[in-house]
């Protein structure tokens, strides 16, 4: 009997493409992914990855990727980027796919602005659901859902572990990509909004029990969440602590084998 392994990738910006380097050693290791959960960034990438495109293909996008690309600038009033060529980009990645049509089932993680509640997001397109978690707030117009005015799943559950339980998870590998820059060159009022979020959500982590079996932390300390051009170096980091994790990894799958033997 194996278990069931949910992979809860965390929020961080294009520290997220960390995700792809821990995603790169997963297959290599032929250890199966049955679950995933993910906020802001990690739900983009769960997205990806969970309808059908490839950590290679993934990889190239990421390194030619360019935030400029996808920054439709609005009148300021909730937010100074729209959002819609970043709607579009999933919608196409994503081949115009609902949520439950995915490969692997996929929970998306988005902020309840109104109610101060979580949101999980299992069914409907993903490019509106993906769209609601990546809106960083006072960055991105929140995305209107339903009645609910919804924002960055980072700011309420940056590590969504328990999502991954819930969805039925007998254990969870969740990546953590939250470590802040320090020392950050603050010029922007982009980069106030980012480095306090940062700041504030890493701090929440540290105190917060994330709920995973194995938490996988990639050193990306030195790239702030707007290093979009250092998305080669940010894998190599996420291959790199996902390799060190693997002994943990094997250890939690045994011990859980050996609980569950007799059933």
């Amino acid at each position: 009997m194996e278990p069931k392994i949910g992979l809860a990738l965390g929020s961080g910006g294009s520290r997220g493409f960390a995700h792809l380097g821990v995603l790169k050693v997963l297959e290599r290791e032929e250890i199966p992914i049955h679950y995933i959960s993910g906020s802001s960034m990690g739900s983009l990438i769960g997205a990806l990855y969970s309808a059908g495109q490839t950590v290679e293909d993934m990889e190239r996008v990421a390194v030619t990727f360019r935030s400029k690309y996808f920054m439709d600038l609005t009148v300021p009033k909730m937010g100074f980027i729209s959002g819609e060529k970043f709607r579009q980009f999933i919608r196409l990645f994503t081949h115009h796919k609902k949520i439950e049509e995915l490969n692997i089932p996929l929970s998306i993680v988005a902020t309840d602005l109104i109610k101060a509640e979580k949101v999980i997001f299992t069914t409907g397109p993903v490019d509106r659901a993906v769209r609601a978690s990546t809106a960083i707030p006072g960055i991105f117009v929140p995305e209107k859902i339903d009645g609910k005015l919804l924002v960055d799943g980072g700011v309420i559950d940056r590590v969504p572990a328990s999502v991954a339980k819930d969805m039925g998870a007998d254990l969870v590998i969740g990546v953590d990509v939250s470590q802040v820059k320090k020392n950050a060159e603050i010029t922007t009022i982009y980069d106030v909004i980012i480095q306090s979020i940062d700041i504030l959500q890493t701090e929440i982590v540290h105190l917060k029990m994330t709920g995973a079996d194995v938490l996988i932390s990639p050193r990306v300390e030195k790239f702030s969440s707007k290093s979009f051009q250092n998305a080669k170096e940010i894998i190599q980091l996420g291959e790199e602590a996902a390799e060190a994790a693997l002994p943990k990894i094997y250890e939690e799958i045994e011990r859980w084998k050996e609980l569950h033997k007799d059933e």
